[in-house]
């Protein structure tokens, strides 16, 4: 399922656009949770009144359709900056991903001994961004 119907060639919904503008807001060497993107866009639907809220045509939604979004339309914005809560890498896209995070200096977290993969985690106490201006740069 293409989730396009009749949208012309090339449009995103109006909630895709929504999510791809706030991942790329966010600066590099630090993440978002598809949590705090779901959030941080249920906040501006708040500041933006009750036709914002409702849907008006914006579209709201929580981690599960910002996940949706990344997935289908994220290729083109560093999609490797919106993660799971847990630090875990994208499955299937963990090397791609690992060479961003060390390429930006995001924080991580070493593998346990035991991690089959011996993948590293992201160190979501300090990458991750709260969408504050001044809050830029990884500790």
């Amino acid at each position: 399922m293409s989730g396009t119907g009749d949208m012309a060639e090339g449009e995103l919904p109006a909630y895709a656009e929504r999510v791809l503008a706030v991942a790329e807001l966010i600066p590099a060497g630090r993440v978002m949770t598809y949590g705090d993107v779901a959030e941080w866009l249920a906040g501006e639907a708040q500041d933006e009144g009750p036709a914002a809220q409702d849907g008006g045509g914006r579209g709201v939604g929580g981690p599960r359709q910002v996940g949706r979004v990344m997935a289908l339309y994220g290729g083109a914005v560093p999609w490797w900056r919106v993660v799971r809560a847990d630090g875990q890498l994208l499955p299937g896209q963990e090397l791609r991903a690992l060479a961003h995070y060390r390429d930006e200096g995001t924080p991580l977290r070493t593998a346990a001994r035991t991690a089959e993969d011996h993948i590293p985690r992201l160190d979501m106490r300090r990458a991750r961004w709260d969408g504050r201006p001044d809050d830029g740069a990884a500790p």
